[in-house]
């Protein structure tokens, strides 16, 4: 999912690392099982990767595919350590969202490399990343490597969406399996590229809440021929226009404003000094308006709601009974839903629109990142990219992290996958991820582990 030039395209197969070849072999196998909540198979994904442990020496009773249905199966497999702490927890998801063929290029669930990059449903969310880690606990058996502690690998369902979360289900269920230390969630964090250059590796530590809203219009109808201004779907349209004009508040909080005010160093240019006038003053109008142009700062800056879905009307010959619209809201995790759910209904600003939550929105306590953790993402990240900065930063998506946030495991979001801002994929159309990339995220993650581990 990252647009560079030729010079970053796939390295000589020479030049592969011993974790490199198994890392892409898992990769293609992890792409191409359909993993998607309609249609996929969570459980046939888990056990791949069980037959890979087991082949590799792993004992039956360190490797586990369980899950609450058939197909909503959870790999969990323990590397055993001397003891010397409580275990560490590698965190990541099995499953996609949907992909249909006539929505692609290409089939989305075929891997394929072409000019530099990997494609398909799930390269940067998140089966290059599982590959990392599944290609890492297998290279440390291989070498008989003894960690100072157990360490843990959890790939789960139903992340994305779905009735059976596997995080959430493993928590409650089977919390002896991965009760933890601490938990490294390989789907937050990662690096940043910005026009080819390398700026900064991200480290997850908050995350949005998400919440989403029904909006509902309901009228008698009547028949199409004799028309009325009191029409659901104008209502609707009318409110929702409203909300697409509408931007929520500016609201820095400690760890955006950390990631703003190192970012302004970083960057440079129009972009630096409009992100060192917005930790100074957030009520810098030309500054917030450049910035609010950038999805990325935008969501930085503030809660969001968006349109969704949308539906109304039961038949061509008759005026609307019902419309219908759904609206998600990524809130900041010092926002309160009341507060948002307010906003919204005074922005619609129509008594007719009814505003339901569709979910419990459920915000998770953030704590600073445990130094020990820091140091050693700092160390992984300068020894393949050497002086580049390790900088805390929001996750404005929802992973699986909040879970185990809230069952009393810290989790912190890193990765080893670079992305650039300007070509993000992940959920869309021909979704894609740098082979160079992949590559070197293999032997980071590796190096993160072992330093971790000792």
């Amino acid at each position: 999912m990252r647009l560079l030039a030729a010079a970053l395209a796939i390295l000589p197969l020479c030049a592969q690392s011993p974790g490199q070849k198994l890392a892409r072999e898992i990769f293609q196998q992890l792409i191409e099982i359909n993993t998607t909540d309609s249609s996929g198979d969570n459980t046939r994904a888990a056990e791949a990767m069980a037959a890979r442990f087991r082949a590799a020496g792993f004992p039956e009773g360190d490797v586990h595919v369980l899950g609450p249905v058939a197909r909503k199966g959870n790999l969990v497999v323990r590397l055993h350590g001397a003891g010397a702490a409580r275990p560490i927890l590698f965190l990541g998801h099995l499953d996609v969202v949907e992909a249909l063929r006539a929505d692609w290029s290409f089939d989305p669930f075929v891997f394929r490399e072409q000019d530099g990059y990997f494609y398909g449903r799930g390269t940067s969310d998140m089966k290059g990343d599982d590959a990392t880690l599944a290609a890492a606990f297998l290279r440390m058996k291989r070498e008989n490597f003894q960690p100072s502690r157990d360490l843990i690998l959890a790939l789960t369902s139903d992340e994305e969406g779905g009735n059976s979360n596997g995080a959430g289900w493993l928590v409650t269920e089977h919390r002896d399996l991965i009760d933890a230390q601490f938990c490294v969630n390989a789907d937050g964090g990662g690096g940043h590229i910005k026009n080819g250059k390398h700026l900064f590796m991200a480290m997850q530590a908050a995350e949005k809440v998400f919440l989403s809203f029904k909006l509902e219009v309901t009228n008698s109808g009547g028949h199409s021929s004799l028309p009325t201004r009191d029409n659901a779907i104008y209502h609707l349209a009318d409110g929702l226009s409203r909300l697409g004009k509408f931007d929520f508040p500016v609201h820095l909080f400690d760890v955006t404003r950390a990631a703003f005010e190192r970012g302004a160093n970083i960057y440079g240019g129009q972009l630096g000094a409009d992100l060192k006038a917005l930790v100074q003053n957030p009520g810098d109008a030309a500054a917030v308006a450049r910035l609010s142009a950038i999805p990325l700062y935008n969501a930085q800056m503030r809660t969001t709601c968006v349109a969704t879905m949308l539906s109304g009307g039961h038949a061509q010959n008759a005026l609307p009974q019902l419309a219908t619209a759904v609206v998600n809201c990524r809130l900041l995790p010092v926002d309160k839903p009341a507060d948002i759910k307010r906003t919204l209904e005074q922005v619609l600003a129509d008594p007719k629109i009814t505003v339901t939550e569709m979910n419990q929105p459920v915000t998770t306590p953030y704590t600073p990142i445990d130094p020990k953790v820091m140091a050693a993402v700092t160390a992984s990240t300068n020894k393949f990219w050497p002086g580049l900065p390790v900088v805390p930063a929001m996750e404005t998506g929802a992973t699986d992290g909040t879970v185990m946030i809230r069952a009393g495991i810290p989790t912190y979001g890193v990765s080893g996958m670079f992305g650039d801002e300007d070509d993000v994929r992940a959920h869309g159309r021909d979704e894609r991820i740098l082979v160079k990339s992949f590559d070197e995220a293999v032997d980071f993650m590796y190096d993160l582990i072992k330093r971790l581990a000792m």
